[in-house]
């Protein structure tokens, strides 16, 4: 079972920066891939970013060059920094994990909203 917390989001300027944090539980999470993505009022959820266990990462080309995603295995946490924001980055994040037993979980997410 692993439980995710995510915090860091709230209200940014066009152009400006937000650092999201989420915070796991449970043993497996050195071991599993993590992964941002976001759903935006009237939309599907998409992919944002995704980290596999040792560090591999990918990005949407919508982010790519903005966006950087991060974990540290010790602190048990999944980093997303953002630069450079646009308004269509407004929506709610989610961080998910994937365990190696094939077990996907999600957080509750966190609101970002960008203002023009």
């Amino acid at each position: 079972q692993v439980q995710l917390v995510e915090s860091g989001g709230g209200l940014a300027q066009a152009g400006g920066s937000l650092r999201l944090s989420c915070a796991a539980s449970g043993r497996t999470f050195g071991s599993s891939a993590v992964a941002w993505v976001r759903q935006a009022p009237g939309k599907e959820r998409e992919s944002v970013a995704h980290i596999s266990w040792n560090g591999d990462s990918t990005y949407d080309d919508s982010v790519k060059g903005r966006f950087t995603i991060s974990r540290d295995n010790a602190k048990k946490t999944i980093y997303l920094q953002m630069n450079n924001l646009k308004p269509e980055d407004t929506a709610v994040y989610y961080c998910g994990v994937a365990t190696p037993g094939g077990d996907d979980y999600w957080g509750q997410g966190t609101q970002v909203t960008v203002s023009s």
